[in-house]
């Protein structure tokens, strides 16, 4: 494809027929737009939402594993293990922010003390060998705010907590940025064969592509349906979590982590990169693929477990809560094949371990599509990686960086006190490659109105912000003033009086 070809297609014109379709907008599908568009070939990332990483991809525990409690042998063993250090080397190149802040996994009970070096055993079959089983003095010195009763723990001190949202934005943006056709508000309905090509069926008018990826996460069984096949069932799984204010930090500064069982890691503390700490996930299967809403239920269990885990946390302030949809499936690994008749690859079963393991299901699925007969000739004219802004809290945000100010004073212009935020963040938001399309997709790409007070002081200007695409008004320093003095709410001269 030539370079015009490739403006085009980043504008996101779908009159022609790719060579690749991948369906789904998530890291996994991000990551395999990318890796297709780093050969001699049309691609289209298609999704239903309206943004790139609205679906499961979006709330999650943000966790870059190891892949040391993975099941041996597996898929999902290989893929996590190479995709831990993948992500690893694309967050230095692109400033997605991580924390190497370790993990370690408490025993509680006899049974699960019994099981740590059966845990040890396992990280050490998946190729992970620095775990060490420790007993409760030395949990307690890592931990000194753990609740009363840990009888031991196995460190794992590799683990760490990443920006899922920046990973995911990163991944969308550095395919755009390669010449992919991002196609979004497009619900697949349905897919035809017709001579060499498939025409999907979207809800935003038909797509014709020679090649079809599925990476379409709580929807790829049902995409997977319409392409011949019967062979697996996604099961939304709800996860329900906590977020605490930043001043609980001190108490959690690693990932504390349960004895894994069946239905996933269970009820963790985890710090996050923003500064602050979650607790969770519940685990309930639902059968609405489409319910990411907090229950009282959910709730109610989550801070018994906190109680137990560690009753200080719950004396601090939650900030929010949430819920995210993970695809748990009837496979108890990866469901990655090519179907070389159809020309169509599926990427499915891909529950929460996606994240770290997304870079490298690119690279699997793009060697299995080579086999099945799609033809990848290397380009030699690739764009560097975006370069990311930083939503962590351990390194330079703009609001303090002098000289950045100097040079722009948007980004001294703080907008949203709690999380720190500036105008000119926000603004740069709307001028990048992957503008956000809503609110949502402006706190996933700036942090704005995620913080204590939830918009309340910051709403209004961050609302003015967003109908204005960005647009700085010199007079706005004073308005935003005003709106802080008049708790959140914009009024008129009058109104003031």
């Amino acid at each position: 494809m030539s370079t015009t070809d490739r403006t085009t297609a980043a504008n996101g014109d779908a009159s022609t027929t790719f060579d690749v379709v991948v369906i789904g907008a998530g890291i996994v599908g991000s990551a395999i737009a990318r890796k297709l568009a780093g050969h001699e070939l049309s691609v289209a990332l298609l999704d239903a939402r309206d943004d790139v990483g609205d679906g499961t991809s979006k709330a999650n525990t943000a966790i870059l594993h190891t892949g040391f409690d993975a099941k041996p042998g597996t898929l999902e063993s290989r893929l996590v293990r190479e995709g831990y250090h993948l992500l690893s080397d694309y967050a230095e190149r692109t400033g997605i922010p991580i924390e190497r802040t370790g993990a370690l996994l408490v025993a509680w009970t006899d049974e699960e003390l019994e099981a740590l070096p059966g845990l040890k055993e396992k990280a050490e079959r998946n190729g992970y060998d620095r775990t060490e089983i420790v007993g409760p003095a030395e949990v307690y010195r890592q931990v000194p705010h753990l609740g009363e009763g840990a009888l031991g723990g196995l460190t794992v001190p590799d683990e760490s907590v990443i920006c899922t949202w920046t990973t995911n934005l990163a991944l969308a943006t550095d395919a755009v940025r390669r010449g992919v056709t991002l196609l979004l508000n497009r619900r697949v309905e349905a897919a035809e064969e017709r001579g060499g090509t498939t025409v999907l069926r979207t809800t935003g008018g038909d797509v014709t592509t020679r090649w079809v990826v599925n990476a379409a996460g709580l929807g790829s069984d049902v995409i997977d349906r319409m392409f011949g096949h019967d062979r697996f069932t996604v099961t939304p799984r709800r996860g329900e979590l906590l977020v605490y204010d930043k001043l609980a930090r001190p108490l959690a500064d690693k990932i504390i982590l349960p004895v894994p069982t069946s239905r996933g890691k269970g009820v963790l503390i985890s710090p996050t990169v923003y500064g602050n700490v979650l607790l969770g996930p519940t685990a309930e299967d639902l059968t609405d693929r489409t319910d990411t809403g907090t229950s009282e239920k959910g709730i109610a269990f989550l801070l018994e477990k906190g109680r137990k885990l560690m009753p200080e946390l719950l004396e601090e302030e939650v900030t929010a809560t949430y819920a995210g949809l993970r695809a748990a499936s009837d496979h108890s690994d990866y469901v990655i094949d090519a179907d070389a008749r159809r020309r169509y690859v599926l990427a499915g079963g891909i529950r929460s371990t996606g994240l770290t393991a997304g870079i490298a299901i690119a690279e699997y699925v793009a060697g299995l599509a080579g086999e099945a007969g799609l033809e990848l000739v290397p380009r030699e004219d690739l764009p560097e990686p975006p370069r990311m802004p930083n939503l962590g809290e351990a390194f330079p945000r703009p609001y303090q960086d002098a000289a950045r100010i100097a040079a722009d004073p948007a980004y001294g212009r703080v907008v949203c006190f709690c999380e720190r935020v500036t105008a000119g963040e926000i603004r740069d938001a709307f001028r990048s490659p992957i503008p956000p399309a809503g609110l949502e997709g402006l706190r996933r790409r700036t942090r704005a109105m995620n913080g204590r007070c939830q918009g309340f002081f910051c709403g209004a200007e961050v609302g003015r912000l967003l109908e204005s695409r960005g647009a700085c008004d010199p007079d706005a320093p004073e308005e935003n003033r005003e709106n802080r003095e008049n708790g959140g709410e914009r009024r008129s001269p009058e109104a003031r009086r």
